[in-house]
């Protein structure tokens, strides 16, 4: 179902790219949020003081609640992998939350954008698995007893394709439904007191989708660092 109305989408035809714009909207607003975050981040960093200010203070409480998080679930050998998982919890729940706003489309609600971020994990995670195990990395893969090899190998590789699966649908088909249920309150409702309470929704949704996709990459990741059993 079409969104009413996208401001970027309408800018980038006026500049000549119409096709463009309207077949690729979830690429033009992961751009969005990119530069965004790209601003946020900038003006939180250029001025770091002892004694924070208030955007320094708030970037400083966001990162670390994740930091520490993270470490709660994977210890303190996963932290190195920061930087990428809580890019990853950012990313995702930035793109949620630009939804709400009037005009924006969240990257999210297409399916390319949960599967490019799914894959990240998927491959990352297997990167772990041999940076730590090397060529023993198969032994997750096998079993606890040689002789059942056969039959767990088939199912731990389905098993783990089927991780990127539920990540995706997961986060797409989440923040598609919210979508979905907003463009047609606002066709029928009027454009702004019908959808407020789904927006309202949307905002709980849009948290919880972040945290879940971030809690089982982390998952994954320190999962990959244990040794097989």
């Amino acid at each position: 179902m079409e969104h009413p109305y996208l401001f970027f989408v309408k800018l980038f035809e006026a500049l000549g790219f119409e096709h463009f714009a309207h077949s690729n909207v979830h690429i033009i607003y992961t751009w969005v949020v990119m530069a965004l975050l790209t601003i946020l981040a900038v003006l939180g960093a250029r001025d770091i003081r002892l004694i924070p200010g208030k955007m320094q203070n708030f970037l400083e409480v966001v990162i670390s609640g994740i930091e520490e998080f993270m470490v709660s679930v994977t210890g303190e050998e996963g932290r190195w992998f920061f930087p990428l998982a809580a890019t990853i919890a950012i990313f995702i729940g930035v793109s949620n939350l630009i939804g709400l706003v009037p005009g924006f489309f969240p990257p999210t609600a297409s399916i390319n954008t949960p599967l490019a971020c799914a894959l990240v994990v998927f491959v990352f995670t297997h990167y772990i698995g041999v940076k730590y195990h090397g060529a023993k990395y198969i032994k997750h893969f096998l079993g606890p007893v040689w002789w059942l090899s056969p039959l767990i190998f088939p199912i731990e590789i389905i098993g783990h394709l089927a991780r990127v699966l539920s990540l995706t649908f997961r986060l797409f088909g989440n923040m598609m439904g919210h979508e979905s249920v907003l463009a047609i309150l606002f066709m029928l409702g009027g454009a702004f007191f019908a959808p407020l309470p789904i927006m309202a929704l949307g905002i709980f949704v849009a948290f919880v989708q972040a945290f879940v996709f971030f809690l089982l990459s982390i998952m994954y990741f320190a999962g990959a660092m244990e040794e097989a059993h």
